[in-house]
């Protein structure tokens, strides 16, 4: 099989699309700017839905479900964040086409009908949440709500990259309501140390924990939080966010409560998510120039079994019974494996389609092997191949599994460990980031015109303020005035 992928080395960016294209993950749209997520793509995503979902509920949240649409007036009720969108959203303006009458099958949009009200589709549900809460919410009694729904939203961007960054796409979003600033703060960072659980543990990369700068910040936020990944080029990449949105959604919705005093105040807010990205994250963090490489933990298919096929029909039966029953036994252990008996396709083929998939491991069925006990296992991450006793596979697969997500995830920590670079000029940090990239740490005077100097000149950003952050005194990077401790800066996707 020749698949004809472009090198990192080569183009990265062409690399990253082949690897999405040809790994069967997604493809284009006939929509600009959107994209199709095929089934192997969807599958990833279901597993790290699935995951994430649990970890919500296990965290006290509830499911629901609110409206695709957000009347233009209630979007515009909170200021700051219909300000942060207003470049990115898709309109609704009338409901009907109809037939235009000077050519006959061609259909055109009914002036006639209007909508009196124009509706925004949501890029992201604050307004038409907080609208709604103000039913829901009279008093102390009726809090904390914590709600999270699993929706698509749409900003409408010019340059797209399948997954990466697209007209339309998946995530979750959690809206919560407190009736305490300590509630909604705490909820705020359980949330984000819910993500980094999740990426580091499930998805093998590491992330660093943080908050945003003002102006990187939500709109509509008193304070971001974040976690912060780094991709094999050097460019960082916003894995996970949590918001403290403070009282501000409550005053433009007028929601309050009647406190335990009998009082009324504002209720306290947060809202957090994670989306379809985090699919470009792991491809960026661990694949190669062969395809994608998959942790276990989130793979679709955690292990392929490959059955020799030959003209004898007596021994390939008994290599695909093989086959079956190992799957089977693999299915009791909770271990996802799919059988390749296509007599279609010759092994080279099936193996090179299986290291593109990224399929964490490859059981081949000889009838060699088989006679001898043993099989091969191929490892994507490492490729060593090597045989194990046919008696003792079980055990054996669900070591190597439990190898490889360990060895992603430290292969991962340390490129990004070595990739952190303590600066103390502007001259080393435009260096820096041209020749090595990754983050970079130097202080910052704290202002956002110094911020945004930084980032006309180099591109670079201000990724986070890492949380725990050591304080030390210092000279900003750029003006040189006094600062309390460094932060991170990259160049980001």
């Amino acid at each position: 099989m020749s698949k004809g992928i472009t090198s990192r080395a080569e183009n990265y960016s062409e690399w990253y699309n082949d690897l999405v294209l040809k790994g069967g993950l997604a493809d284009y749209s006939a929509v600009r700017g959107c994209m199709v997520i095929k089934p192997y793509g969807f599958t990833l995503w279901e597993n790290m839905r699935d995951i994430l979902d649990k970890k919500f509920k296990e965290t006290g949240h509830v499911n629901a479900y609110f409206p695709l649409f957000v009347p233009k007036s209630l979007f515009e009720a909170e200021e700051t964040n219909a300000e942060g969108f207003a470049k990115e959203c898709a309109v609704v303006t009338h409901y009907r086409l109809k037939t235009d009458p000077e050519n006959k099958g061609k259909l055109i949009i009914d002036p006639e009908a209007k909508l009196e009200e124009e509706l925004v589709v949501r890029p992201t549900s604050e307004a038409i949440i907080w609208n709604t809460y103000k039913k829901w919410i009279q008093s102390y009694r009726d809090l904390p709500i914590l709600v999270n729904q699993w929706a698509n939203v749409v900003r409408w961007e010019m340059r797209t990259r399948l997954f990466l960054r697209t007209a339309e796409f998946l995530w979750q979003e959690g809206h919560t309501a407190h009736a305490t600033k300590s509630e909604a703060v705490e909820e705020t960072v359980q949330m984000i140390n819910v993500y980094a659980d999740f990426v580091e543990n499930y998805m093998a990369i590491p992330v660093i924990k943080g908050v945003k700068s003002a102006n990187e910040r939500f709109a509509g936020a008193e304070d971001t939080y974040t976690i912060e990944a780094l991709m094999q080029d050097g460019k960082a990449l916003q894995s996970g966010t949590s918001h403290f949105l403070g009282q501000n959604f409550a005053k433009a919705f007028d929601v309050k409560f009647v406190n335990k005093e009998n009082n009324e105040e504002y209720v306290w807010a947060t809202s957090w998510g994670v989306s379809t990205r985090l699919i470009g994250a792991l491809i960026m963090a661990h694949s190669d120039d062969e395809g994608l490489i998959i942790p276990p933990k989130i793979a679709p298919h955690q292990v392929v079994i490959i059955p020799f096929l030959s003209k004898n029909v007596e021994e390939t039966q008994s290599m695909i019974d093989k086959a079956n029953e190992l799957k089977q036994n693999l299915s009791k252990l909770g271990i996802r494996s799919i059988v390749d008996s296509d007599e279609t396709k010759r092994p080279g083929f099936k193996f090179a389609e299986y290291e593109l998939k990224g399929i964490p491991l490859r059981v081949v069925i000889g009838p060699r092997d088989l006679a001898n006990g043993v099989v091969e296992i191929a490892r994507r991450d490492t490729k060593e191949k090597s045989t194990f006793p046919i008696e003792s596979l079980q055990e054996t697969i669900v070591g190597l599994l439990d190898e490889i997500q360990n060895n992603l995830f430290a292969k991962a920590k340390r490129f990004r460990d070595s990739h952190i670079t303590e600066v103390d000029d502007f001259e080393t940090f435009q260096k820096v980031l041209e020749e090595k990239g990754g983050f970079i740490s130097a202080h910052w005077d704290g202002t956002p015109e110094t911020e945004d100097k930084i980032k006309e000149l180099t591109k670079a950003t201000i990724r986070c303020i890492p949380l725990g952050n050591k304080k030390e005194e210092g000279k900003c990077v750029f003006t040189g005035k006094s600062s309390q401790e460094r932060v991170l800066f990259a160049r980001a996707y």
